[in-house]
């Protein structure tokens, strides 16, 4: 393992005394004194026009404070809540981006859609009140499902939106000759191979569910959002432009959140709401989302279908390959919804493979669900289970055994850094990452293992599953080291951590650097008052983006603190060298401390604090995951008896973290390929997997019962740590090899093309095909 060598596995986490305490300061924990509570009022409807909205009566209410509906959101100059770059669809035609309402004034759009904010003294006096709030709907046809929103004649939801398409993106290489040149290639081809893959709508279930509190500061005309966030600053940023207001005008806090996965990134309508709540009564508004609520309000995940095609010749190398992938994007364009599904999609093709000509397009349509939003992967698992299931397509197509057919079309160190039709892979060791995958899985005798089920009267089997990803996303972060005095040294991150241990790891990354005690380190993040600027803590890019900056910030620091230091030392500045939190005549004993160098610049008019950013560019972290599962005939009952991994994530700043990090995004592929499926009511838009009674989230028995990781680090060129990033690679690589060793247990190719979840009754009755032929 390559790893930073001032932390090892067993370092505890900085973070963990006060969480396993009950110290930890979330959302919903008292804040601000004269606290007001919000409550909305949402639509039942999944596709309604609003007729009439009476509050006489929730007015009257005992404890009411104020009832706001969309004609105060719009007296307040509040716009649209969806916020996302544009972006070109074909033939120059631009992404449709409907208006997004805070609360909604004349139709609703998805069940759960606000339409009014009930404001109380106490949480109870607030959603005694919302009931008594009469909304009269017209109810209208809704689209739920991706083929009904694609239908010609079908219902339209945006006259904006002809055939409720969102986009048609011609792909990262938006080129006809590349389509007639792909098209050519599998007209010839002596093999192809043909699969669609669906994956299901999932809902994200953070354990710590949204909420904010808004606050108006009327002396100054500023507002106070304090919320679970991803980043103080991206969601500032966003929020300032939906209400109308200069950034300087809105400060974003946000303390410890209880699970993110890009959930957490976008602004919601909520948040406008209780700021003009906030504004409109002189007090703090506070809200926190039920579990209910957030089944149907928070952006939900994946929701595609893709046709994937792989043209071989007959010695079995790649010769194309060919994704149109569609998506239902919901009801309305989320931060980022429609970028997932097209750039992070297309860049994670063509993988770990060597295929010369590479044709992605996209189209994105509208319908009358959820929004859909960036969730653990955000478009590399769809894209890495579309390649993976259809080189095992390939495997059946042309009789090479898929491991063969895999290991001889993978990219080899030698040819790196190697440019793909869409990306350029700076650094990778493909072949001996999949050969330790296979030593470590035991690979070798599986045949044997199988005849063992089969004495038991079980089904068993082994998938494969390549990997590869890119992490980084927005490229720039920014980063600040100041001295309040003392030997204390505050170091200031905009990336917010959600559990992924930023405040155990970065201290520590900086105190390497420096040559200090990392516990003279204050770690400082979720507070747009810091002054800093960068992205969300999402596409595994925060050890990289934000190590690089701070890494970046520190040496801004030294030069500085040298120039200091000659003065102080009566050296020339040539003379001066920075070792072990001191600054060195060299060839002498005459040195000052980091610390000391700063209290006595600040004594002369001069500052050691710093603030610098920088700019890095996209890694590519990959890896070989391989599950081998037992299957109960009788029953459709699939264990996971052992899973490996082995992954490349560049240089490790904490091992721990990084084996934690796999893991917890394992977690997430296992339950999108064995249980997890948001269900909607095809006719009424109601979402009919709407509590964790009927979701089917992954239990601890999900988890394979021997977990085998292992890591083949290939630092990246592109980063100064050589950080490729680590936290949605098991999300990625799990579902391709969990339904690969699916299909490879059940016999005469009875699963082949079973579609996600895995449940118990697919299962069940796709071993009776299989064992009755």
């Amino acid at each position: 393992m390559t790893a930073n060598p001032t932390l090892t596995k067993h370092t505890p986490r900085v973070e963990d005394d006060a969480l396993v305490r009950g110290a930890g300061r979330f959302m919903d924990d008292p804040r601000l004194p004269n606290t007001a509570y919000a409550v909305f009022v949402r639509s039942p409807h999944a596709h309604a026009r609003i007729v009439s909205v009476s509050t006489e009566e929730a007015l009257k209410a005992k404890k009411v404070l104020a009832v706001l509906t969309a004609g105060d959101i719009k007296a307040a100059n509040v716009g649209s809540v969806s916020r996302h770059p544009p972006m070109a669809g074909r033939g120059g035609a631009k992404m449709i981006m409907p208006f997004r309402p805070s609360l909604a004034g004349e139709k609703v759009m998805h069940v759960g859609d606000p339409v009014a904010i009930v404001v109380a003294e106490t949480p109870a006096a607030a959603q005694d009140a919302a009931d008594l709030v009469q909304v009269e709907y017209e109810e209208l046809p809704a689209v739920i499902d991706l083929r009904d929103a694609m239908k010609k004649g079908g219902t339209q939801l945006y006259p904006e939106a002809p055939g409720n398409l969102c986009v048609d993106w011609p792909g990262p290489v938006p080129d006809e000759q590349n389509e007639r040149e792909v098209a050519e290639i599998f007209a010839k081809a002596p093999h192809v191979a043909k699969v669609s893959v669906t994956n299901q709508r999932m809902v994200v279930a953070s354990m710590e569910t949204r909420g904010g509190t808004g606050v108006y500061d009327k002396a100054n005309d500023s507002y106070t959002l304090y919320v679970c966030s991803q980043s103080a600053d991206s969601l500032r940023n966003l929020c300032a432009a939906v209400m109308g207001v200069p950034n300087e005008k809105l400060r974003v806090i946000t303390e410890d959140v209880g699970g993110a996965f890009g959930m957490k990134t976008p602004p919601y309508p909520e948040y406008p709401a209780l700021l003009v709540a906030a504004r409109q009564l002189g007090r703090p508004v506070h809200w926190q989302s039920t579990r209910s609520e957030a089944f149907v309000t928070d952006t939900q995940a994946r929701d595609t279908v893709t046709e994937a095609e792989l043209a071989i010749d007959d010695k079995g190398k790649f010769l194309a390959v060919r994704m149109r992938h569609l998506c239902n994007q919901g009801a309305y364009v989320s931060t980022a919804g429609v970028n997932i599904n097209t750039n992070n999609f297309a860049r994670c093709v063509p993988g770990m493979y060597r295929i010369p000509k590479v044709d992605v397009s996209v189209a994105c349509y509208f319908s009358n669900t959820s929004p859909i939003g960036p969730s653990r992967g955000a478009g590399r698992p769809e894209a890495n289970y579309a390649l993976e299931r259809v080189v095992e397509e390939a495997a059946r197509v042309t009789g090479i055994d898929p491991v063969r057919l895999r290991k001889k079309n993978l990219i080899p160190p030698s040819a790196m850094p190697f440019k793909t039709p869409i990306n350029t892979y700076d650094s990778g060791d493909f072949p001996a990452i999949v050969d330790k995958a296979l030593e470590l899985a035991d690979f070798d005798n599986f045949n044997k293992r199988r005849r063992e089920s089969a004495k038991r009267r079980k089904l068993r089997g082994i998938g494969v599953s390549c990997m590869l990803e890119h992490a980084g996303a927005m490229p720039m972060e920014q980063a600040s080291v100041s001295f309040p005095g003392g030997d204390q040294l505050i170091l200031g991150c905009n990336v917010q951590s959600t559990g992924q241990g930023h405040a155990t790891v970065f201290p520590h990354l900086l105190a390497g650097r420096l040559g200090i005690d990392a516990a003279k380190i204050q770690h400082r993040h979720g507070d747009t008052a810091l002054g800093l600027t960068g992205f969300a803590s999402v596409g595994s890019r925060s050890a990289m983006c934000a190590g690089s900056a701070i890494v970046r910030t520190a040496d801004v620091m030294l030069a500085k603190g040298k120039k200091v230091a000659s003065a102080l030392l009566e050296a020339s500045e040539a003379d001066i060298q920075y070792r072990n939190g001191n600054f060195e005549v060299v060839g002498t004993d005459r040195k000052i401390s980091l610390f000391e160098t700063a209290k006595r610049a600040k004594e002369i008019g001069e500052s050691l604090d710093t603030k610098e950013k920088t700019e890095t560019p996209l890694t590519f972290p990959n890896g070989c995951h391989i599950a081998e599962v037992e299957i109960d005939p009788d029953t459709g009952a699939v264990d996971l008896v052992t899973y490996t991994a082995v992954d490349d994530p560049g240089v490790m700043l904490d091992a721990m973290i990084v084996e934690g990090q796999v893991q917890g995004s394992i977690a997430n592929g296992l339950g999108q390929a064995l249980t997890e499926n948001a269900v909607y009511d095809s006719g009424s838009g109601q979402l009919v997997a709407g509590s964790f009674m009927d979701y089917g989230m992954p239990r601890a028995h999900h988890m394979p019962v021997e977990l085998r990781e292992a890591v083949h680090s290939v630092p990246a060129k592109s980063n100064p740590l050589g950080v490729k990033g680590t936290g949605e690679a098991g999300t990625t690589a799990a579902i391709a090899a969990v339904m690969n060793a699916i299909s490879n247990a059940i016999p005469n190719g009875a699963a082949d093309h079973m579609d996600m979840p895995a449940t118990p009754a697919k299962v069940w009755e796709a071993c009776q095909k299989g064992m009755a032929k």
